[in-house]
């Protein structure tokens, strides 16, 4: 069963994000993912959605799953969104522990919440930047490191790192949150990342600021976070 912490992320994250897309309207375009219109993003979100709910279904050894396609019109993507979340939720909220399919290692239903909560979240950011006249939006320290976990230490050493060149070791401090991370690359090797207490590490790089900062900077969008030392070695996890 997935945790409550993460279960009203994904409604309150979701709410928020559909009442952006209705004010936004279905043309805008979403400045933080080029090319996208808000339209294409929520149609995005809810096969995202189909596609978590069919892994909950499946051995982990299954092949990847296919959600059928969203509807193009607007409004019946954005009903097509809410029926694939309220189903999403549900499985979620009642699934057993047992590993299911996903596409990061160990996955479970609280995997899965985890994961869903920000994606959710991060695409709602997106459609806040599409609006003209958006309030300002600050994640809380709690969700916002949680995010920056996931990315650094579940989402970053995933994939091809075989032609990497990068080498050094970047720290990353949310000082709001408490938490600092410390991601080290060698190249052609996946990086090794870890949380760390150690203010006197040898680093090439430091990514500080707060949690709602970090959080935005590790998924590769604009960011108030302050960067010092080698800044390609440190936009080496934005948003990969």
């Amino acid at each position: 069963m997935a945790s409550e912490f993460h279960l009203n992320a994904v409604r309150e994250q979701a709410a928020a994000l559909r009442t952006a897309a209705v004010a936004a309207g279905p043309d805008a375009a979403v400045p933080t993912c080029p090319g996208w219109d808000v339209r294409k993003l929520v149609r995005h979100l809810g096969r995202v959605y189909a596609m978590a709910g069919l892994a909950l279904e499946l051995d982990p050894a299954a092949e990847r799953p296919s959600p059928p396609r969203p509807p193009e019109d607007f409004d019946e993507a954005l009903a097509w969104q809410d029926e694939r979340l309220r189903h999403l939720v549900e499985a979620l909220s009642t699934a057993a522990g047992d590993p299911v399919w996903a596409f990061f290692p160990d996955g479970s239903a609280t995997s899965w919440a985890r994961r869903m909560a920000h994606e959710t979240a991060v695409h709602r950011l997106d459609v806040e930047a599409a609006r003209t006249s958006a309030p300002e939006l600050i994640f809380t320290p709690d969700l916002a490191a949680d995010g920056i976990d996931e990315m650094l230490a579940l989402l970053l050493p995933l994939g091809d790192w075989s032609a990497g060149t990068g080498s050094g070791r970047v720290v990353y401090h949310a000082a709001d949150a408490g938490r600092t991370w410390s991601v080290a690359y060698q190249p052609g090797l996946r990086p090794t990342v870890g949380e760390t207490t150690d203010a006197a590490l040898d680093v090439d790089a430091t990514v500080a600021g707060t949690a709602d900062a970090l959080y935005r900077q590790v998924w590769g969008r604009p960011s108030g976070a302050v960067i010092t030392g080698d800044r390609a070695l440190a936009g080496l996890a934005a948003g990969r």
